[in-house]
């Protein structure tokens, strides 16, 4: 199949836009993934793919712990930001936990994680990951990615 149609095809598909992030040596290390998903309640997990061609992964997996922060409707430079390159955490105000996961303010949810497992997956891998702790903000709208784009939704 060809790529750019998949690509087409699978963006008629809206998601949120999450941003995983930790301390690594002292230092903030994150990426934005926008293919996350609850996957279990009972125990609580969710699931995040990552690509292989990723070189943040391989240090970001390194952390016991990873925050997850589920983008509100007006951090889609967030997005942009932690998908680039260069310094991704310029300008972002975040706090870290005890256990050194990052979250983002201004988030509409936040999970605390650790890597449950890594399923290999074609050109990804998909962590999946348990959830420790977690908050969301109920008034605070999320970012959405759709058609390659980022939007924001509207009450019907």
């Amino acid at each position: 199949m060809d790529s750019a149609e998949l690509r087409r095809v699978f963006g008629a598909f809206p998601s949120g836009v999450t941003a995983v992030a930790a301390l690594v040596d002292g230092v903030p290390v994150g990426l934005a993934a926008s293919s996350f998903t609850s996957v279990s309640l009972d125990p609580p997990l969710v699931s995040v793919c990552i690509g292989r061609a990723s070189s943040t992964w391989p240090r970001l997996r390194r952390s016991a712990r990873l925050g997850v922060s589920v983008l509100s409707a007006h951090q889609a430079h967030l997005g942009r930001q932690l998908s680039g390159r260069g310094d991704r955490f310029a300008g972002v105000t975040w706090r870290a936990t005890r256990g050194g996961e990052i979250l983002l303010d201004g988030a509409c949810a936040w999970l605390e994680c650790s890597v449950e497992r890594e399923i290999p997956a074609g050109d990804h891998d998909i962590a999946l990951l348990r959830v420790h702790a977690l908050d969301a903000d109920r008034d605070t709208p999320p970012l959405v990615f759709h058609r390659s784009a980022f939007a924001r939704l509207h009450a019907a």
